[in-house]
């Protein structure tokens, strides 16, 4: 596990561009914190580090946002208004997980079974200031030997 501290914005989402080195297609990284601790800071980074350029906004009313920068397809999931977890497999969660996907899950605590268990988590929480945030990065990948 490995943890960081940002005083800002703008360090959240430096961080999110370093981070996103790490993510190859097939990958999923949940997204774990209360409202307003920079989850989606964080993933505006990550799509900026694998080259997105397009607007990065959390999908709250569509549930999935699909961007693309070459081969790269990130889908960018927000659970924070799901009624069940079924709606998430509705909307194809598990084929967005199961692809050659970069699969990036705000509010991940809210679709715990669905969770592949091949992935980073990512858990945000709030600092010692109003701009501070405290994130620990588990990686939970599989390894090659």
């Amino acid at each position: 596990m490995r943890s960081f501290s940002t005083q800002s914005v703008e360090e959240t989402i430096k961080l999110g561009e370093d981070f996103s080195k790490q993510l190859r297609p097939g990958t999923t990284v949940a997204l774990f914190g209360d409202l307003g601790t920079g989850k989606t800071h964080l993933i505006k980074g990550i799509c900026r580090g694998l080259g997105i350029v397009e607007h990065v906004a959390s999908p709250t009313f569509t549930i999935v946002n699909e961007y693309a920068h070459g081969s790269v397809k990130v889908c960018h999931v927000d659970c924070y208004r799901l009624k069940s977890e079924r709606e998430l497999v509705d909307v194809g969660f598990e084929e967005y997980v199961a692809g050659p996907n970069i699969v990036l899950v705000e509010w991940a605590d809210r679709v715990p079974s669905l969770l592949p268990p091949n992935r980073f988590d990512i858990r945000l929480s709030f600092g010692t200031d109003d701009r501070a945030r405290e994130i620990l990065i588990e990686d939970h990948t599989l390894q090659p030997a």
